[in-house]
């Protein structure tokens, strides 16, 4: 079946047509920034605006970048403080006119991995980490996503969450290079390897794709590996959750 699947990221909210039974995308990606406000009523209307370039009518999936609950918005991430407690899917569903399916952005390129990559057939505790504006985590346990994990919320020392020190973001805007960051990177997968003790993390977003510039700063006794599926997990994961829509 043909889905719509949208992934809002805190730079860029990107859609295209997924083939829900393979996890091929169909159509070419199609981007939009995402609204320096961050704000709801300004990200809807670009979310509407991906539907219309599609000229899509149907089931829609959206990979969310923070913790969702029944379709509410419950930390606000790198977002808009007035997203806070914000029913995502009725605010994107009246936007754009057809049902949609949110879930945490992490959880959706999880999905993906899970199902059509690396993460196909593994049992046990597969932690997919998400590394961009923020630190995105998804669980999955014996294949089946456990919601709700924000790993990248975690206190560290001086700051807030450890994704205000360890993101992809921060490298960028601190002009880190790879050596620092990677160790960076290291301590929040040594938390995260401390508190669920996982069995494989799989790593997703576009800074995956440069693993091997990053691995030998990476130490930790859990295996660890890119997606290799870049920029477009969050869109096949959330296009496949609007078929699951019951299970999230």
């Amino acid at each position: 079946m043909e889905v719509l699947g949208i992934d809002i990221g805190g730079s860029g909210m990107k859609g295209a047509i997924v083939n829900s039974l393979t996890g091929e995308l169909l159509t070419e990606r199609f981007r939009i920034p995402t609204p320096p406000s961050r704000k709801p009523k300004a990200m809807a209307k670009v979310f509407k605006a991906i539907v219309k370039h599609f000229d899509y009518s149907g089931p829609i999936g959206c990979g969310f970048p923070a913790l969702v609950k029944h379709g509410v918005c419950k930390t606000v991430g790198n977002l808009d403080e007035s997203w806070k407690n914000v029913n995502i899917q009725d605010l994107f569903s009246a936007a754009c006119g057809h049902p949609v399916t949110v879930i945490n952005d992490a959880d959706a390129a999880g999905y993906a991995a899970m199902n059509y990559g690396i993460g196909k057939d593994v049992n046990g505790l597969v932690l997919m980490i998400t590394i961009g504006t923020g630190l995105g985590s998804g669980a999955f346990f014996n294949g089946d996503l456990i919601p709700g994990f924000e790993l990248g919320q975690i206190p560290y020392k001086k700051y807030k969450k450890i994704e205000a020190w360890a993101a992809a973001s921060i490298k960028e805007r601190d002009n880190l290079s790879y050596k620092k960051w990677g160790k960076r990177f290291n301590t929040f997968l040594e938390l995260a390897e401390l508190l669920v003790c996982p069995d494989l993390i799989i790593l997703g977003g576009g800074t995956s794709d440069d693993f091997d510039s990053f691995k030998k700063y990476i130490t930790i006794e859990t295996p660890v590996v890119p997606a290799h599926l870049g920029n477009y997990a969050g869109i096949v994961g959330a296009a496949v959750a609007a078929m699951h829509k019951d299970g999230f």
